[in-house]
């Protein structure tokens, strides 16, 4: 189906799957919202408001926390308490930009042969060809956090797992981007390099590279962005970084360190995202 026939069709198929969604879920009783939920909104909107951070400085140092009948169970400094979760922080956030980094560098090492192998107007074999493709598309398919999910099984807890799902899963993401750059170079020059005798390899190094290397690199640093972002997810199966601190927050429902956690998550990416466009523009 081709035009507007085609679009309202097309639109129609789409406004009924929703319908379908929705009806489906309301007649499951899916669509519950729970109790009290403005009231929840509300109470967890203040303690966002308050990141714990605020306590290095506003803290009570003197913090009692009593039983029901009014005995002292303990007494803590909170300004103390939340330095050294501060301290860990840091950490955490080190260990998720080392995970970001080396999956994404890994990833893009993997693809780019792959890429070269499924680029259709570098005319690899066939078969070649068509198997690169397959593991690229494989490889996009699945989750991240899926691959982590197995990795840990593998290698066990830590950054290691979290490095090599980032790397698998972003091979898949590199190796689109990376083939549909070297789909737009212009055959003229690839085929006068071919024309003098020049050979796959060094029809790469001196026709494809030079041309792809700025795209290559635009490529790269966008999907090193968002790996900082995957990444903060990892920790929740036990990859470590910020996500285990994430986890922590949200089983014992501290809004206020949740708050502070994704506030340094927004600064990564925010930094990042104002590095990378200078880096692009120096690219052009």
């Amino acid at each position: 189906m081709k035009g507007r026939l085609g679009f309202f069709a097309l639109a129609l198929a789409y406004l009924a799957l929703v319908v379908a969604c929705l009806g489906s879920l309301a007649w499951e009783g899916e669509l519950s919202m729970g109790r009290n939920p403005w009231a929840n909104l509300v109470n967890t909107t203040q303690d966002f408001l308050r990141p714990s951070f605020v306590d290095v400085w506003l803290g009570n140092p003197q913090l009692e926390y009593r039983s029901d009948d009014g005995r002292v169970l303990r007494v803590e400094n909170r300004q103390q308490v939340e330095l050294k979760y501060l301290s860990g922080l840091g950490s955490a956030a080190w260990t998720t930009l080392r995970i970001a980094t080396l999956g994404s560098l890994l990833g893009a090492l993997l693809a780019l042969p792959l890429a070269v192998l499924s680029a259709r107007n570098l005319a690899a074999p066939s078969a070649l060809a068509w198997l690169a493709k397959a593991v690229l598309d494989v490889a996009r398919s699945i989750h991240t956090l899926v691959f982590g999910l197995v990795l840990v099984g593998i290698v066990g807890l830590g950054p290691t797992a979290g490095i090599l799902a980032i790397g698998l899963h972003s091979m898949g993401t590199y190796g689109k981007l990376f083939a549909e750059s070297i789909e737009t170079l212009d055959m003229a020059v690839i085929n006068a390099v071919r024309s003098v005798g020049a050979g796959p390899v060094q029809v790469f190094f001196n026709a494809v590279w030079p041309a792809v290397v700025p795209q290559f690199v635009s490529s790269h640093l966008y999907v090193w962005e968002f790996n900082i972002r995957d990444s903060t997810v990892l920790g929740l199966i036990g990859a470590g970084g910020l996500g285990l601190l994430i986890t922590e927050a949200t089983s014992l429902f501290q809004w206020g360190r949740l708050s502070t956690v994704l506030l340094v998550v927004i600064v990564m990416v925010v930094s990042f995202d104002a590095l990378s466009r200078r880096i692009r523009r120096a690219l052009v």
